[in-house]
């Protein structure tokens, strides 16, 4: 089991690294810049609806902002399942304490 778990993360780091290192010097869009350049190639008179509420001043904050909105959803993840594996983890005590009573 443990084995297969390092394997796993192996090959998670290696989807990960392996493109940066093939393809060098390559922007990565995000799919909002991706969308936009799809919808003006198809309609190039296409207005926004709306603009952005807050604009980042920098793509560095823009990758800070969006890193810690990930860590927060993670960190919500984590705090849920842990808190569901320790319910079931005192459910199971509980019936081992009553059965050997």
């Amino acid at each position: 089991m443990k084995g297969s778990n390092l394997i796993l993360i192996a090959l998670v780091i290696l989807l990960t690294v392996f493109p940066l290192v093939v393809v060098r010097d390559a922007e990565f869009p995000g799919a909002d810049a991706q969308a936009e350049d799809a919808i003006t190639e198809i309609r190039p008179d296409y207005k926004p609806w709306f603009s952005p509420i807050f604009e980042p001043p920098s793509g560095e904050i823009e990758s800070l902002l969006f890193a810690a909105q990930a860590a927060l959803g993670a960190s919500v993840l984590a705090y849920f399942f842990g808190y569901k594996h320790g319910l079931r983890k005192g459910k199971q005590e509980k019936q081992r304490v009553d059965a050997s009573d």
